[in-house]
């Protein structure tokens, strides 16, 4: 494992070792064009109409302050968590939270993340015929809606949906727009073994995409792109309120052909399309600002399929992660950050600097 970790792991040490000009993220809102802003009047209204519907321990545990950490504290393991979980909604305000969730993200990912949901019953079974003694916290119902602030157009607020394997982090500032980052998705089992749902991938096109791309690389190019012959059995930015300096690895797309980079685009673009539109057209428009030839894609672990696998595709201004390592290389975790913009980020600040709250 020694070996992998000067390739695959992040911090604050490596970068300060590194004797070149950094190349990780910048910070700076000057050296970035602003997101574009976004329409905010559906999720307002889908998270005005959960919040008036709501009462006594349930308004209690959903209703939190703005500047709460549990904000910025996104988890993708099965705990107890900020907000207040499905199953303790009546079937009116469960309805409005899968509104505020459809809200957050295009029609694609809003299946998917029902997907992801629903897999909760099927993880349960499989526990309980393997004989594992707490199968029973693998429940639907344990995903979790909190409002941080007062939705409104002009008002800082967020709100976040998560559970085991999904966590929707949307943040509202104001007239400079929202953003929709972190964006994490998972999946366990990534392949469904047996029973009414064998064969379901609810992930396949993040792992098929990068597949089809890793097989347009010559020898050479492979020998670039991947960066250590095991992984780290998780994504490298981990939860981490803000993703720490990461120096660039892999090969750049300056360095590929073509149709490599058309396959890179279409990776991406599984991403991407998780997103409300705009949401997707800013995020891909600064990407594109930062400049698309600066992206690199890297993958660890094995490339045959169904071995242990990694890859990651890093820019400027974005962060794509997605890990097959855990289960014997049958459990997924992926992950969408913008490194400006993660919980509003540079957007939020720009508000809170002309407005007072």
């Amino acid at each position: 494992m020694r070996a992998i970790l000067p390739a695959l792991l992040i911090g604050a040490v490596a970068a300060a070792a590194c004797s070149r000009p950094s190349t990780a993220q910048p910070t700076s809102a000057a050296s970035q064009p602003a997101a574009a802003p976004a329409s905010t009047s559906t999720s307002t209204a889908a998270a005005a109409a959960l919040a008036a519907s709501l009462s006594g321990p349930a308004r209690d545990k959903a209703m939190l302050a703005f500047d709460a950490p549990e904000r910025v504290q996104m988890n993708y393991i099965p705990i107890v968590r900020a907000g207040v979980p499905l199953n303790e909604l009546a079937e009116g305000q469960q309805a409005h939270a899968w509104s505020l969730l459809r809200a957050g993200l295009s029609e694609t990912g809003f299946a998917t993340a029902r997907g992801i949901v629903n897999l909760e019953d099927t993880l349960r079974d499989l526990e309980q015929s393997q004989g594992v003694a707490n199968y029973m916290r693998r429940q639907p119902g344990l995903y979790y809606t909190a409002l941080f602030g007062t939705p409104g157009a002009d008002a800082a607020w967020g709100w976040r949906f998560e559970g085991h394997h999904l966590s929707v982090n949307v943040t509202h500032a104001g007239a400079e727009g929202e953003i929709v980052a972190p964006l994490f998705m998972g999946s366990n089992p990534a392949k469904v073994p047996s029973g009414p749902k064998a064969g379901l991938r609810i992930l396949a096109a993040e792992e098929d995409a990068a597949r089809a791309l890793l097989t347009l690389f010559d020898e050479a190019q492979k020998a670039r792109v991947v960066i250590a012959p095991e992984t780290t059995n998780d994504i490298v930015s981990k939860n981490l309120p803000k993703v720490e300096p990461m120096q660039f690895a892999g090969l750049a797309v300056k360095d590929m052909t073509a149709p490599q980079q058309k396959q890179l685009r279409a990776l991406l673009d599984v991403y991407a399309s998780r997103l409300p539109a705009a949401q997707k057209a800013s995020q891909l428009a600064r990407m594109e600002k930062a400049g698309f030839n600066t992206l690199h894609f890297a993958w660890a672990g094995g490339t045959a399929v169904g071995q242990k696998h990694y890859y990651r595709i890093h820019g400027p201004t974005l962060l794509v992660e997605y890990d097959n390592s855990q289960n014997d290389g049958n459990h997924v975790h992926s992950v969408w950050r913008d490194l400006q913009h993660d919980y509003g980020g540079d957007l939020l600040r720009k508000h809170l600097a002309t407005h007072k709250h």
